[in-house]
């Protein structure tokens, strides 16, 4: 949970061992977001296996390339089957792509991990796909994208176990 002001949920009145291992992942990967360069989504990821993380990456654009923060939003309209038109912005990377990246260049494999993020992971820009791909079991996210059935049904048909946190459903601003 967040407080409004943006702050993590204080824990201070559990013990250690109280404190739900999804909720500290969660913790921890909101704050892997505040270092993201796009003011759409300040998003974050982490990457854990057996209560030990592995990788983590946050919204970016590839290295040496502007952000969204430094020259604005670089936004691409994509049509759905069912005929509903999304906006995405283009100019980085999602935080769950920079995160399996990051476990890839060094060579840490993500068969059976779970990753935590801030909402369901796109089906435009591939997240989930390459979430199933890599091996990796189970996603849980702080709240439901506003676009998140396609998604959804990729992890349905892999076998990959969704966990919602919070039954919010999170709505990208329209940016210029």
């Amino acid at each position: 949970m967040v407080y409004s002001n943006g702050t993590l949920k204080d824990h201070g009145h559990l013990e250690p061992v109280q404190i739900p291992w999804d909720e500290y992942f969660m913790d921890i990967c909101r704050v892997v977001g505040e270092k993201a360069t796009c003011d759409r989504g300040r998003s974050g990821c982490v990457i854990v296996r057996d209560h030990v993380i592995l990788s983590t990456g946050f919204v970016t654009s590839p290295e040496g390339s502007p952000t969204c923060d430094e020259v604005g939003h670089q936004m691409c309209g994509f049509i759905h089957e069912d005929g509903k038109k999304i906006d995405h912005c283009m100019r980085n990377n999602c935080a769950e792509q920079v995160a399996i990246a990051n476990a890839a260049r060094v060579w840490i494999s993500l068969e059976g991990a779970t990753l935590y993020t801030k909402m369901t992971p796109c089906s435009v820009r591939h997240c989930a796909h390459l979430i199933v791909a890599c091996g990796i079991r189970r996603v849980v996210c702080d709240s439901t994208y506003h676009s998140a059935q396609e998604s959804e049904e990729i992890f349905t048909r892999a076998g990959v176990q969704l966990v919602y946190l919070n039954k919010e459903v999170t709505e990208y601003k329209k940016k210029k």
